[in-house]
């Protein structure tokens, strides 16, 4: 699959200009955005990984136009017989194709002009004739690139956000589309976060979504003090040798609290425990991945060639990124030695290091990266 330059696919745009023009401001139609474009799954393909126990997917089946009935909505694993449905529109999503298919994951970091700490996966979609998943509104920017046929969509700003009681799927009350565009194979539309968008399929079509993380408040406080919670140590032990007899032996007295409240005073951080948070949170592989370490691992030496002759790649599952913090990789912080810092922000942000990178390699990159060959993280790159 060939990816275009950055402008081309941003219209004509440098990333600048787009991020400071339209990024989280305004939608964006781009056509031909990725020229040629029809997807980077066949059909076939597609429904093989929605079959797929291990792949995140949904089927959504909508009520025929001008008849009554419910939304059907069914995660997977997907049947074949259900993906050959035709007496209602119904709709197939596939999430994080990027770990699956190489040029997944290759489309995916082609929009890495936004930091990889905020890009989430690559979902396609099939849908037949009159499919999709309804008027609805997302939290998080999205870019929608066509893939296979013609899609409809219609955008809205609107304030309205009440939704459909009793559906599977969170659809909106009242849509009112303001804008109506149909979108050919390349075509892609960028949305910021609460556009109200609904797309409908024009025969049958495929649409690959680039999402973004947006982490609400409550989840960053949730998951920050759980994180703190195997990090504090608190000293002291309740004591109260000048207790005075209650009237009420049920009542919790106020010097019970005043001193409680004192210990819990200790419970504090740092900006630094925040960053060490966030390295840790953000690489953090999602529930339902995991690591294949090879079943025949090359031998230390033979490894060591390999990187001089093709080089590195992580793994698409894996996420390496750093702050003031240091490295953090797949959740867990690295312990590295200052000589390799520049070496593996390179690696982080172009996600290989070219087989050149290994003719004077610092001491100690090859062990490292040995590891996390061994454990599935990464491995030479292909040849």
């Amino acid at each position: 699959m060939n990816l275009p330059t950055l402008e081309t696919l941003l219209g004509g745009l440098s990333a600048r200009e787009f991020l400071a023009e339209y990024w989280q401001k305004k939608p964006l139609l781009i056509r031909q955005a990725v020229p040629g474009f029809t997807g980077v799954v066949s059909k076939d393909e597609l429904f093989d990984l929605a079959c797929d126990p291990d792949v995140e997917s949904r089927y959504i089946r909508l009520p025929a136009e001008g008849l009554e009935g419910d939304w059907t909505l069914e995660h997977g694993p997907q049947s074949r017989g259900r993906l050959r449905g035709k007496k209602q529109p119904w709709t197939v999503l596939v999430q994080g194709l990027n770990l699956w298919v190489p040029d997944g994951d290759r489309l995916l970091h082609r929009f890495d002009f936004i930091p990889q700490a905020r890009l989430d996966d690559l979902m396609v979609s099939y849908a037949v004739d009159g499919g999709g998943v309804g008027p609805h509104f997302d939290n998080y920017d999205v870019f929608l690139l066509q893939g296979i046929g013609k899609r409809r969509w219609q955008i809205s700003d609107q304030t309205d956000r009440s939704l459909v009681e009793g559906a599977p799927l969170r659809i909106l009350k009242d849509f009112q589309p303001a804008e109506d565009w149909v979108l050919e194979p390349g075509d892609m539309l960028y949305l910021p976060p609460h556009w109200a968008h609904n797309g409908v399929a024009i025969g049958e079509c495929t649409t690959y979504s680039i999402g973004f993380r947006s982490p609400t408040a409550q989840e960053l406080g949730t998951e920050f003090l759980g994180w703190l919670q195997e990090r504090i140590c608190l000293e002291g032990l309740y004591a109260d040798p000048d207790l005075a007899l209650q009237q009420n032996s049920a009542e919790i007295g106020s010097r019970m609290i005043d001193q409680i409240e004192r210990m819990l005073t200790g419970i504090r951080w740092s900006r630094a425990d925040v960053e060490a948070f966030v390295g840790a949170y953000l690489t953090e592989p999602k529930s339902h991945v995991f690591f294949d370490p090879p079943e025949e691992p090359l031998s230390r030496k033979r490894f060591s060639t390999a990187l001089r002759e093709r080089g590195f790649a992580l793994d698409p599952r894996s996420l390496l990124l750093f702050s003031a913090a240091g490295f953090h990789l797949n959740g867990e912080p690295l312990e590295i030695d200052a000589a390799l810092r520049d070496t593996l922000a390179a690696l982080a942000h172009r996600r290989a290091l070219p087989a050149n990178a290994f003719a004077d390699a610092p001491d100690g990159l090859t062990e490292l990266l040995y590891g996390w060959y061994e454990n599935g993280f990464g491995a030479p790159a292909a040849a």
